[in-house]
């Protein structure tokens, strides 16, 4: 590990299981004593020490790293960001897209309640994971005879959520690499599918039931475009612990959910369908290097973030100075074998949660089979 990162990865470490520790306990308390008897309330407590949590690691892309994110939408749809319910579709571009959704929903005053569809190993990462279970993330297996249930009953649940949230589905079902997308074009060769260049085929299944089951109470699907200038390095956890800046360019484009089909296969063929005008819209953003067709938005960089990692910093601190007094630990060689094997027990997690971002590590899914005769006559009228 680089010298650099590791001068903020352990003390951010230390900061961060500290504290992810402390607001999983609240979490879990308010879980057991608060939900059973007003599930709202719960919800609305566990929004504010989620948010304290998350904070943390959106102060990472902002005040450590520096990332500049460029939004492009229209002005209206900007102005509702944050205060409706969505569904968010997007391809799965860099090791951090679901960093950046977690800054632009706190632009948005939303963060505590953005929700994801997940793999399910991520609800076992120590404190973040965790956190997330806490919050009514969806996490799957990646096998629909399994999942299907998992999805209606995760969205059933939230048709009564008190406060706007938004909900993200990576329908590509991994994270894009040229390994997958080779895989990803010879597999549309041989069904007679549109070869794509710049995404992955969309799995459907989880999609049209997600439309399906929310359909009735949430008004609005966001499809975000995630691309990286070529003049900028792509963002991974890595660089920005090591304090490395990288820019992201994010185009969101608003749906009226009434407007889908309601048809399944025609749903499904919608997705298809916004995945192939997205792989344009990127071949677009190649030639060009920016989506300037839609109006740049500001999303600016709050001090927010700052203040809670330095009150969180304080906290840790003073405890620790605190504990280390009234134990006197580091007064003997036992107690210094303690606090380094502490140390190091924090590093390897902060080395779990960078692996786990990687592309490279995640594991393919196989696309969704589709009506060929379908979709071949589908081309053929066009």
């Amino acid at each position: 590990m680089a010298i650099a990162a590791a001068a903020v990865i352990v003390p951010m470490g230390i900061i961060f299981f500290i504290s992810g520790l402390l607001i999983n306990l609240i979490q879990a308390a308010c879980f057991v004593f608060i939900r059973p008897f007003s599930k709202n309330i719960y919800r609305r407590i566990n929004r504010i020490f989620a948010e304290l949590l998350w904070l943390e690691l959106v102060w990472l892309v902002d005040w450590r790293a520096g990332v500049e994110i460029k939004l492009y939408m229209d002005p209206e749809t900007f102005s509702l960001m944050g205060k409706e319910h969505a569904l968010l579709i997007a391809n799965h571009r860099s090791d951090i897209d679901w960093l950046v959704g977690w800054v632009l929903a706190q632009r948005s005053g939303c963060l505590g309640s953005a929700l994801a569809v997940m793999k399910k190993s991520s609800k076992f990462l120590p404190v973040l994971g965790w956190s997330m279970w806490f919050s009514e993330y969806l996490f799957l297996e990646r096998s629909w005879a399994k999942d299907e249930n998992t999805i209606k009953s995760g969205l059933q649940r939230l048709r009564d959520y008190p406060q706007p949230f938004w909900l993200a589905l990576f329908v590509e079902g991994t994270r894009f690499t040229q390994a997958k997308l080779l895989a990803a074009q010879e597999y549309a060769a041989s069904a007679g599918l549109p070869v794509p260049k710049n995404v992955l085929i969309p799995r459907t299944k989880g999609f049209v039931a997600a439309v399906s089951h929310m359909r009735s109470f949430v008004p609005a699907i966001y499809d975000v475009t995630f691309a990286m200038p070529k003049s900028s390095p792509a963002p991974t956890m890595l660089r920005i612990f090591k304090g490395q800046s990288s820019v992201v360019h994010v185009h969101i484009k608003r749906h009226e959910m009434k407007d889908l089909p309601e048809n399944d296969e025609a749903t499904a063929q919608w997705c298809r369908d916004i995945f192939l005008a997205k792989d344009k819209l990127l071949d677009k953003h190649i030639a060009e290097d920016t989506f300037g067709e839609q109006q740049l938005q500001n999303v600016g960089r709050p001090v927010k973030s700052f203040v809670v990692i330095v009150s969180w910093a304080c906290i840790v601190l003073f405890g620790a100075i605190k504990f280390l007094h009234s134990t006197a630990l580091l007064s003997s060689w036992k107690g210094v074998a303690i606090s380094a094997a502490l140390l190091a027990v924090v590093t390897l997690l902060m080395q779990i949660l960078i692996r786990f971002s990687q592309s490279e590590r995640s594991t393919p899914a196989k696309p969704s089979i589709v009506n060929q005769h379908s979709t071949n006559g589908q081309q053929k009228q066009h």
